[in-house]
């Protein structure tokens, strides 16, 4: 059976209330979690950022289902101080943490003042972080002197097993290239044809683990609120890379968005009213060959969305799956 997970945004919504959000999540019958991981919002109108590794620490300890989030070593994050963050996760709750791996974007990478590199570049960069990452909660004591720099680093609380860490990845080139190092993939819903792609791409390179696909959608009880609440919320979705790897601030975004048309939120957002025809709208992405769906209701309000899932749209979705 397909695991469907509950998606966290910290961009929208306040830790405090994600928390309960996802709390409800696992009551409403969601399998799992998984956590955004950014340090400013894509746009204005979202206005919130919470710290993804404070919020998943009591996220975990307040659920008993596994809870993973994206990261992206390198630039914000020393690999040295990741390595450290997930041992601890993994060794407080065995078996329920992974971290899907990215290159990153701008929006949260220029704060340190250190050039933004091309995306080749930064790949490399995730490649060799992931790769420290790995040694160091092995046990090993770790130097190296790449596009990362680490010095006789060592993590000493560590975990009997080490987290899976997969790969992020939107484009089939870039799911090509991480089948190599990854334990699995996680990948946003876009078009089925550029899914498809994705999938084969890491699949026929050798890619080991599930596929991971986030949709985002918009619920609510017209058609018209549906799209309003997408309108104001997930408007960034006519966005798409490489614009949104350069883009610096929230305010940035907005500017790019000016003049969109906002009908073509309906390609990056399943909008929808209906829990059946929205069910029927995931499956359908799903069984191009995932393993794993999580679910992004957009609206910054969760409760009644949780328990629409919980009452309509899970068991539709299970019985689709």
């Amino acid at each position: 059976m397909v695991f469907i997970g509950f998606h966290a945004s910290h961009e929208q919504i306040p830790p405090s209330a994600l928390l309960k959000a996802v709390i409800d999540a696992e009551r409403a019958g969601f399998d799992g979690a998984m956590s955004s991981d950014h340090l400013a919002p894509w746009t204005t109108a979202q206005g919130e950022s919470g710290f993804t590794l404070s919020w998943i620490a009591a996220a975990l300890a307040r659920t008993s289902f596994p809870i993973g989030m994206v990261n992206a070593p390198g630039q914000r994050y020393h690999p040295v101080m990741v390595a450290q963050a997930f041992a601890t996760l993994e060794e407080m709750f065995p078996g329920r943490f992974w971290a899907a791996m990215g290159s990153g974007e701008a929006i949260n990478e220029h704060v340190t003042g250190d050039e933004w590199p091309p995306k080749d570049v930064r790949n490399e960069r995730l490649r060799q972080s992931v790769d420290v990452i790995r040694r160091l909660i092995a046990g090993e004591e770790v130097s190296e002197d790449g596009l990362v720099r680490v010095h006789r680093a060592r993590v000493w609380s560590r975990p009997a097993h080490p987290p899976p860490l997969f790969a992020t990845a939107v484009s089939a080139e870039t799911a090509g290239w991480a089948a190599s190092w990854a334990q699995g993939l996680a990948t946003v819903a876009q078009e089925p044809d550029m899914l498809r792609r994705v999938v084969e791409a890491y699949r026929s390179a050798g890619g080991i683990g599930p596929c991971i696909l986030q949709v985002h959608l918009s619920w609510a009880e017209s058609d018209a609120r549906a799209f309003a609440i997408a309108r104001d919320q997930w408007r960034n979705g006519l966005l798409a890379p490489p614009i949104t790897w350069d883009l610096e601030q929230p305010e940035d975004f907005d500017a790019a968005l000016a003049g969109k048309d906002l009908g073509e939120l309906r390609r990056a957002v399943l909008i929808d009213h209906d829990p059946s025809s929205l069910a029927s709208r995931v499956a359908e992405l799903v069984t191009i060959g995932f393993d794993r769906v999580y679910l992004h209701h957009v609206g910054t309000e969760q409760s009644e969305y949780l328990d629409m899932a919980a009452s309509d749209l899970l068991p539709a979705l299970k019985e689709q799956l």
